[in-house]
Parts: structure tokens; C-alpha cells; sequence
């Protein structure tokens, strides 16, 4: 029996675990905190729990604190990566690389990504390590989902929903506009 292999998504969850790792790295060399937020976070979440339910994504969005990143712009130049900050994005690029795809996005804790987003981005506190990152608490997460509410954070929402993720204590736990997000992310099915 032929067993498919998909290479090219393979090749992509390599990159972006390498990534990652190499954040990992630089974070850990400088004594600088990040999380890991957005689409890896919700990734990894769900992969955690069912394999080979989590949808892929693109870039890697990590949480800082806006004070650390002179830190950050510092330590992060002998590693391959430099800061830009281009259309209103802060992020760390591969050097020499033309395309912000791939890059590391950072947002600020404490601040609203845009300016119309019910809350900001929560603090950084505590997180999980799941397969060497170190990502966001669960609840976090899904209110800075629920927060910046677009498709794709409507599809990452739908993923934690659908493996048993988004409990009853954390809906609880939502304002009113979250928690009216969250319902009608549900009422889509």
C-alpha cells in the first residue's frame, strides 16, 4: 500500500518549528520573556491534544513587553534576525529576507494590537511549553482571539472549540462582547 506523503507542508512545519526554536534560543540567551500567541499557540494547543487537527500557519506572533525591545532589537542581530517595522507591523526577519511572511511578529503587552480590539494583549505571566515553546496560557489566548475576531481567528477559535479546549469556566470567565463573539463563532457551525 503507497503511503502520500505531503512534503511541502512537511517542509513548512519544519520551517516554522525552526523558527521558533530559534526564538526560543535568542529569548533564552538575553534572559528576555515572550509567548508565543496567534496561530502557532492555537497550533500547538490543538495538536497537543488531537493530532493532526490544527491548521497551519503562516508567521509566528509573540507577546512582549515593549520595553524589552531595544533587548530584543540587540540580542537578536547575531542570530540571522533583524527588527523592521513596516505598515505598522514591529517584527523580526530573517536577514536579507524580502518577505515579512516568515517573520516573527511582536505585539506588546498591555496594548491593543488595533486600536478597535476590545482588549489588549494580556501580560505576560505564566505559560505552557509545548514542544520547546513557550506559549500563552489557554484563557489568553482565546480572549485575544476572540479580541482581534477575524476569519482566521474565527477558524482558530472553531479548532479549540471543536477538541474540547474553550471550557465552561473559561467562557465564564469572558466580558460580555467575548463571550457574545464566542457564541456567535458557534452559531456559524
Amino acid at each position: 500500500m503507497a503511503v502520500f506523503v505531503n512534503t511541502f507542508f512537511e517542509k513548512r512545519v519544519d520551517q516554522l518549528f525552526d523558527l521558533a526554536g530559534l526564538v526560543e534560543k535568542v529569548f533564552s540567551s538575553a534572559g528576555l520573556e515572550y509567548r508565543v500567541v496567534g496561530g502557532l499557540a492555537t497550533y500547538l494547543y490543538v495538536e497537543e491534544l488531537e493530532p493532526d487537527a490544527g491548521r497551519l500557519t503562516r508567521d509566528i506572533d509573540i507577546a512582549i513587553r515593549r520595553e524589552d525591545l531595544q533587548k530584543i532589537v540587540k540580542a537578536v542581530e547575531p542570530f540571522g534576525l533583524q527588527y523592521r517595522h513596516t505598515a505598522g507591523v514591529d517584527m523580526l526577519a530573517p536577514t536579507g529576507e524580502p518577505s515579512a511572511r516568515r517573520a516573527v511578529h511582536l505585539v506588546f503587552t498591555g496594548e491593543k494590537v488595533r486600536q478597535e480590539y476590545p482588549e489588549p494583549t494580556p501580560e505576560i505571566g505564566p505559560y505552557r511549553r509545548i514542544q520547546g515553546i513557550r506559549v500563552i496560557p489557554l484563557a489568553d489566548l482565546i480572549r485575544m482571539k476572540l479580541s482581534s475576531f477575524r476569519a482566521k481567528d474565527e477558524a482558530h477559535l472553531k479548532d479549540l472549540d471543536e477538541v474540547g479546549l474553550i471550557t465552561p469556566e473559561m467562557e465564564a470567565d469572558l466580558s460580555p462582547i467575548l463571550r457574545e463573539r464566542l457564541a456567535q463563532v458557534r452559531a456559524r457551525e
